[in-house]
């Protein structure tokens, strides 16, 4: 058996291909570059499944301390919506080893370990079974390799070496698997205001990142959602408060909860 057969056959038996893979695309809507615009998308009616009998899939994305945890709780309170956070509480014990605490620590040394297990288990997360016709991701696979891979290989964190074979099992997994996704919603937040939120809730690992590394995240979001994205977006401005987001949510509902679907 060569290779590459192997590795295929390795990859059937840990996941089973859920329904058709959209292909990059376009954002709907009008372009706009300006800090919180949106690109508006037509939407009507209640919530629907998505194609296929496949639940709609909603990813919301953002900086570390963006407000993406308050913002999947706001909408955990409506019925029909499952709501999968990021499996952080996984990254943080994998049989006893908090390989995500070592990371921060030593980038260099451990950050293949984490991003290798981080794309194992958002995998997991896009092919898991549900019952609910909406679907609200923290984060994708795709933004764990755009946006945190990407910045630990740009800043010098990540050898070559790793880097091409996280790009290697990427582009074979989202080359061979479906992994549909109907809308980002990305709350656009500045770096300092995520900086300030980060010190206030006090994460025992997130007491080494500096502002530098939040302002590098956030350009690489820029880069990746407002000029390339995969799936209609919609983009919320975030630096509000809580009372000033829980308004935005409401605001945005409708079309957070029945976007349109890829063609």
């Amino acid at each position: 058996m060569s290779a590459g057969s192997v590795s295929a056959s390795l990859i059937r038996c840990l996941v089973i291909p859920a329904a058709r893979r959209i292909t990059a695309r376009t954002p709907v809507g009008t372009k706009s570059r300006a800090r919180g615009g949106t690109r508006q998308m037509a939407t009507a009616g209640k919530l629907v499944s998505g194609r296929e009998g496949r639940p709609t899939v909603v990813c919301v994305e953002g900086n570390i301390a963006s407000g993406k945890t308050t913002c999947l709780e706001y909408f955990s309170r409506i019925s029909d919506i499952e709501v999968l956070p990021e499996p952080i509480s996984n990254w943080r014990n994998v049989r006893g080893h908090n390989p995500l605490a070592l990371m921060y620590q030593d980038p260099e040394r451990w950050a293949i370990t984490l991003q290798t297990y981080v794309q194992l288990t958002m995998l997991k997360q896009h092919l898991s079974t549900s019952l609910a016709p909406v679907r609200m991701m923290e984060r994708s696979i795709f933004s764990a390799k755009h946006i945190f891979v990407e910045n630990l290989f740009r800043s010098g964190k990540m050898p070559e070496v790793d880097h091409a074979v996280l790009s290697e099992w990427f582009d074979w997994i989202t080359a061979n698997i479906s992994l549909p996704v109907d809308l980002i919603v990305y709350l656009q937040t500045s770096p300092e205001t995520c900086h300030e939120r980060l010190k206030r809730r006090c994460r025992e690992e997130e007491k080494v990142i500096p502002l530098e590394y939040l302002q590098s995240i956030h350009q690489l979001y820029e880069d990746w959602l407002l000029r390339q994205t995969l799936a209609p977006l919609l983009v919320i401005p975030a630096d509000h408060d809580l009372q000033g987001m829980q308004r935005q949510y409401e605001e945005h509902k409708e079309q957070i909860l029945t976007p349109r679907h890829p063609s």
